[in-house]
């Protein structure tokens, strides 16, 4: 199927599910449109099942999708400039320690626990995945997404320094886990030895030179904008920023993420306020939230389809139910482990650790990850593993994260009195 149709399938779904959604449902959209896409691979699934073979020729349309190019190689650039154009850089500064020390320290903590834990579950049921693709899932599934933790807490009502927090922490670990998740991604398939000095070395090309390079781009995309006064030209240049940006830095094998993660909060803060006119900034933040809300729901709809394309036996689907829990259990005490030793030199809101714990949500990325791996076993171990994952951090903590942000509010205001 040529690109144009299923792009026209895919926005017409994601056009009708948001209106299915905002008519019947009521959730919020990138959370609505994943659950009746869910719902709607199961109803093709279950069809199947009765001899109609719908689902083989949905089937057909996905496996067209290459969910790993599309995410990371397309949607992923303009959805974290779009995050990282809103965000306040001074708030950011005041909190980089916990920023900084979560999205490395934190993240390679986690993908440790996770992937030795993960191991130890995966034994009990029998699944044979040796421990070095147990830390691969680790890599893959640390990260918080941006995506959808941004999305989220846009109307959950946290803390004003938790948001900062978590959404500064989500903006800069998945390009570290996509660091580790590669590296550690050469070490199973390279066929060579892997040393730790070429190990660090990856590091700090991917991780320290994507960063560099963002801070230059988005320089040279910063003194553009400075010279215009048309926000036409002014939308074309932070477009060609994000897109041009974005493969520049794959094709030096540095982070791209992390580049446009810089370069977006450089337009967004000192852009912003020294380059743009009123009108130009009127017309960026339209433009750009309009893409981020687009966007977010095709990549929602898309994740809720994939299911039809995964392999799920009894033992996978148990192994994932206790895989959950786990992962709560690590990223509790990474975030623990962090903010117990900042305390003493930061302030933290009462609830702090929980409430990072369970607004540490995965997303597409992870997916998109999973769906890069070589075909083989473990692959479909570690996808199945993962889209369970993701759909529980998506449906459930994604639906009950403002409830809980409401409850730690009142028990800090009551604890006050």
């Amino acid at each position: 199927m040529d690109l144009f149709n299923i792009l026209a399938i895919l926005i017409t779904l994601t056009a009708l599910f948001s209106y299915i959604n905002y008519q019947y449902i009521g959730l919020p959209v990138t959370i609505g449109v994943m659950l009746i896409a869910l719902s709607l691979s199961l109803a093709l699934n279950a069809l199947g099942a009765c001899g109609l073979g719908l689902e083989k020729k949905a089937e057909i349309l996905l496996r067209s999708i290459d969910f790993d190019k599309t995410l990371l190689q397309g949607l992923l650039s303009f959805l974290l400039f779009a995050g990282a154009l809103h965000i306040n850089i001074n708030d950011l500064l005041k909190r980089k320690w916990i920023i900084g020390s979560l999205s490395t320290v934190g993240t390679l903590l986690s993908i440790f626990l996770v992937g030795t834990l993960t191991w130890l579950v995966l034994e009990w049921f029998k699944v044979d995945m040796s421990y070095v693709y147990c830390l691969l899932f680790g890599a893959l599934i640390s990260p918080t997404d941006p995506i959808s933790v941004l999305g989220i807490l846009k109307s959950a009502g946290a803390p004003k320094n938790l948001e900062i927090q978590i959404a500064g922490e989500s903006l800069f670990n998945d390009g570290i886990g996509v660091v580790a998740f590669f590296i550690i991604l050469e070490i199973i398939t390279g066929g060579k030895p892997v040393h730790a000095s070429y190990i660090g070395r990856i590091f700090v090309q991917e991780a320290i030179g994507g960063g560099l390079f963002g801070l230059g781009i988005g320089y040279a995309a910063y003194r553009m904008l400075k010279s215009v006064e048309n926000y036409q030209v002014e939308l074309l240049i932070t477009l060609a920023l994000v897109t041009g940006g974005y493969a520049l830095a794959n094709l030096l094998h540095l982070s791209g993420p992390i580049a446009i993660v810089i370069a977006g909060l450089l337009i967004g803060n000192h852009g912003r306020l020294l380059a743009m006119s009123e009108e130009t900034r009127h017309h960026l933040d339209i433009f750009w939230e309009l893409v981020d809300e687009i966007l977010n729901a095709v990549l929602f709809v898309l994740i809720g389809l994939e299911v039809l394309v995964l392999t799920f036996t009894q033992q996978y689907l148990l192994a994932s139910l206790l895989i959950i829990p786990v992962l709560l259990f690590a990223r509790f005490i990474a975030v623990g482990i962090q903010v117990t030793l900042l305390r003493p030199f930061r302030e933290f809101s009462t609830g702090a650790i929980r409430i990072m714990t369970w607004g540490g949500l995965r997303g597409g990325i992870s997916v998109a990850l999973a769906l890069s791996l070589p075909l083989g076993p473990e692959r479909e171990v570690i996808l199945a593993v993962t889209y369970v994952v993701v759909v529980f951090s998506i449906l459930v903590q994604g639906l009950t994260v403002g409830k809980f942000v409401k409850w730690a509010t009142l028990r800090q205001k009551a604890s006050d009195i």
